[in-house]
C-alpha cells in the first residue's frame, strides 16, 4: 500500500489522472458485462433523455416568449412602459424563488416523474391564460405563477441525472439537455417569425404565440406524467438479471440514493462549505447577465438597426451557436478533465464578446459581439456538472441544487434592471456592468476549484480501507474514499 505521502504527492497536480481513474471493477469488466452495461445505458437515453430535454426545451421557450412577444406590439398592447417591462421579467424569477422552499420539500416527497409531469402540465396551462391578458397586473400575475411552477424544473431535472447516470456520464448528459435551450432559441425564432408572417384572424400575434406555445407544454405534461420514469429499477426498463445488479453497481458510483428523510446535518454540512458559497455567488453573478440579455435579445439586434421581424429571424444563429459552444465546451470539458478552467475559459470569452458590443462603431457589426457574448452560456451547465459529479448524499445534493437555484434566480429577477431606460438603446452601461459581474463570477469559480483540490489533498494524506455502501447515503465528505472531480 502506498503512504500518505506518496498519496499528497500524486493529488498535487490538479491535471494528474489520479482524480479521474474510475474504479478498477469498472475498467476491469468481463465483455458480457460491458454489453449488458451498454445496453442500460441505451435504455435510459432512449425512454428517459427524449422527454427531459423536450421538456428543458419547452421551459426555455415559454419564459422567452415575451422577447418575441417585444416585436408584435405587446408592449402597446399591455402599456409596458418604463420599467415595466423590467418588472414583467424579474417578476418571473421572483416566483422562481418563491418555490425553492417547497420544491426541495417536494422532491423527496412525491415520485420524481409524476412531480414532473404536474408542474410541466400547470405552467403551459398558465402560458394559455397568458394570451387572454388585456392589462399589466394580470401578464404580472401570471409571469409570476409562470416562474412559480417553472422553478422546481431544473432542480429535478438534475437529480433524475445523476440517479441515473455514473458520474462520468452526467456533465454530457447535462449538456445535451441544456443544448435544447440553443435549440429552442432557433425553433422559438423560426415559430415566431411564421406567426409573424400569417393571418392573425383578428388576434394579435403576441397571443398566438402564448396559445401555440402553452398547448404544446401542456401535452408534454401528459407525456411526462405517464411516460417519465424516476426509478432506475422500474419494471419498465425490463432488465435483466444481469442488468439488475448493475444498476446496483452504478448507484455506488452516482451515489444518489432516493430516500424521503429530510437529513438536516447534510444541509448544515453543505451551508459550512466554501465552494456552495462560491458556487452560489459565482451563479448569482453569471445569471444578471442572463436575466437582461435573455428577454432584452431581440431589442438589443433591433437597436442595431434591424426590423422587428430581422430581429426575431437573427435569434435563430443565435441558437444555433449555442448549441455549438455548448457541445463543444462538454466534449474539451470530457477530454481534459478539467470542468471548471473551462467553464471560467468559457465566461472568458462570453465576457470579450459583450465588450465588443461597446467598443465596435458600426450598430450592424455588433452582432459579432452579440453572438460571441454566448460563449459565456456553458458555464453555467458545465458548473451544475461540477455540483452533480462533487456532492454526495441525497438531501446534500437536493440542497445544493436549491441553493443554486436561488442564486440563479436572484440574479435573473435583478438583471433586467441593469438595462436601465436610461441605457436604451444602446445600453452600454448595462453592458459594462455585465463585464464586471462576469469577472468576479470567474473568480469564484476558481475559488470553488481551489476549495476542492484542498479537499482532495487532505483525503489523500489519509489512508483508509474502509468500504463504502451506496445505501448508506453517506456525504461527499463523510466518504473517505470520495475523491472530487475539478
Amino acid at each position: 500500500m502506498s503512504s500518505p505521502s506518496k498519496k499528497l504527492d500524486r493529488l498535487d497536480c490538479p491535471t494528474t489522472e489520479t482524480l479521474y481513474d474510475e474504479p478498477k471493477e469498472y475498467d476491469e469488466k468481463s465483455q458480457g458485462e460491458a454489453a449488458a452495461e451498454a445496453g442500460f445505458l441505451r435504455k435510459i437515453d432512449v425512454m428517459i433523455l427524449p422527454i427531459v430535454c423536450a421538456i428543458n426545451f419547452l421551459q426555455y421557450l415559454d419564459k422567452t416568449t415575451i422577447n418575441y412577444a417585444a416585436m408584435f406590439n405587446f408592449h402597446k398592447d399591455l402599456q409596458l412602459d418604463g420599467n415595466r417591462f423590467n418588472f414583467i421579467g424579474s417578476v418571473f424569477y421572483i416566483g422562481y424563488l418563491v418555490f425553492q422552499a417547497p420544491n426541495n420539500y417536494l422532491l423527496q416527497r412525491i415520485p420524481i416523474g409524476r412531480y414532473i409531469g404536474i408542474v410541466v402540465f400547470v405552467w403551459g396551462a398558465v402560458l394559455v391564460c397568458t394570451g387572454f391578458v388585456n392589462n399589466f397586473s394580470q401578464l404580472s400575475a401570471l409571469r409570476f405563477l409562470l416562474g412559480f411552477f417553472e422553478g422546481g424544473i431544473y432542480p429535478a431535472l438534475t437529480l433524475l441525472v445523476s440517479t441515473f447516470y455514473r458520474r462520468k456520464e452526467q456533465a454530457a448528459r447535462l449538456g445535451y439537455i441544456w443544448l435544447c435551450n440553443g435549440v429552442a432559441g432557433m425553433l422559438g425564432g423560426l415559430i415566431a417569425y411564421a406567426i409573424g408572417l400569417m393571418d392573425d384572424h383578428g388576434i394579435a400575434r403576441w397571443r398566438w404565440l402564448m396559445f401555440i406555445f402553452g398547448a404544446v407544454t401542456c401535452f408534454m405534461g401528459v407525456v411526462a406524467f405517464f411516460f417519465l420514469i424516476g426509478d432506475p429499477k422500474s419494471r419498465s426498463f425490463r432488465l435483466t438479471s444481469q442488468q439488475e445488479a448493475l444498476v446496483d453497481e452504478r448507484t455506488r458510483d452516482n451515489l444518489v440514493v432516493r430516500t424521503s428523510i429530510i437529513k438536516k446535518e447534510q444541509q448544515i454540512e453543505a451551508l459550512k462549505e466554501i465552494r456552495l458559497w462560491a458556487f452560489c455567488t459565482a451563479s448569482f453573478l453569471f445569471s444578471l447577465r442572463n436575466g437582461g440579455m435573455t428577454i432584452y435579445g431581440a431589442q438589443i439586434t433591433n437597436s442595431f438597426g434591424f426590423t422587428g421581424l430581422q430581429s426575431i429571424l437573427l435569434t435563430v444563429p443565435i441558437g444555433a451557436l449555442d448549441v455549438i459552444l455548448i457541445l463543444l465546451c462538454v466534449y474539451i470539458a470530457n477530454k481534459t478533465k478539467q470542468t471548471l478552467y473551462v467553464a471560467s475559459a468559457s465566461m472568458v470569452l462570453g465576457t470579450i464578446g459583450t465588450l465588443l458590443m461597446i467598443v465596435i462603431p458600426n450598430p450592424k457589426l455588433k452582432l459579432i459581439g452579440q453572438y460571441l457574448g454566448l460563449s459565456a452560456v456553458p458555464t453555467y451547465i458545465l458548473m451544475l456538472a461540477s455540483i452533480s459529479n462533487n456532492v454526495s448524499g441525497y438531501t446534500k445534493k437536493i440542497f445544493y441544487n436549491s441553493m443554486m437555484m436561488v442564486f440563479y434566480t436572484l440574479g435573473n429577477c435583478i438583471g433586467p434592471f441593469v438595462m436601465a431606460p436610461q441605457f436604451a438603446p444602446s445600453y452600454v452601461g448595462g453592458f459594462a456592468i455585465y463585464i464586471c459581474t462576469s469577472i468576479l463570477g470567474v473568480v469564484c469559480l476558481l475559488v470553488a476549484r481551489w476549495n476542492m483540490v484542498v479537499m482532495n489533498r487532505r483525503k489523500a494524506a489519509l489512508i483508509s480501507d474502509t468500504v463504502t455502501k451506496a445505501e448508506d447515503d453517506l456525504t461527499d465528505v463523510q466518504d473517505p474514499n470520495f475523491i472530487y472531480r475539478l
